[in-house]
């Protein structure tokens, strides 16, 4: 009687332990899907963007807007741009920077980043024209160097986290009016 007892509570122990993994299992996410004003907040928390660049100029980047490119899975954020240089500008300028990247996961930050971002459009208004060739130089500079791993969404640690064991994002796609990044599973 007591071993019939026990092998009842055993049974059920096993039984309850089985649901409670395979309840655990078929509640992993196996994607995330941000929105579009999702991401814009969480790209807002990360500027203003300021830089000193060649000791030269003093770049601040504020007030960006991102859109979204499904056709060509890409990304499209624009800036109010403020370049500042004392030795050749007598006030700072100020125009609009506009680029547009893919995106990638960077495992270190956990964050979904910039990828070879491209200057779209780098408009400062009251530019001297001899300094426009430098400007569009520049704004390549910073596009490439200063913006390339930019974070525009950092995952949460239990985001990519599953019964205890880590989880890493997989394929990116940009959707008409959001990101949807794919889970792979462990």
């Amino acid at each position: 009687m007591i071993r019939t007892s026990r092998r009842r509570w055993l049974a059920a122990s096993a039984a309850a332990t089985l649901a409670l993994g395979l309840a655990a299992c078929s509640a992993f996410r196996n994607e995330y899907t941000f929105s579009q004003s999702q991401l814009q907040a969480a790209l807002e928390r990360k500027f203003p963007f300021n830089k000193r660049y060649m000791e030269l100029f003093d770049i601040q980047l504020t007030n960006p807007r991102l859109t979204l490119d499904p056709a060509r899975n890409r990304v499209n954020v624009q800036f109010d741009a403020t370049v500042d240089n004392k030795l050749f500008f007598p006030r700072a300028l100020s125009g609009r920077f506009a680029l547009d990247s893919g995106l990638r996961y960077d495992e270190p930050t956990r964050s979904l980043v910039l990828q070879d971002p491209e200057v779209q459009r780098f408009d400062v208004q009251g530019m001297p024209a001899q300094f426009s060739r430098q400007l569009n130089l520049l704004g390549g500079i910073l596009a490439e160097q200063l913006l390339q791993g930019y974070p525009l969404y950092t995952f949460r640690e239990d985001q990519l986290r599953v019964a205890g064991t880590q989880v890493e994002p997989g394929t990116i796609t940009v959707l008409p009016d959001g990101i949807n990044v794919k889970i792979n599973r462990p």
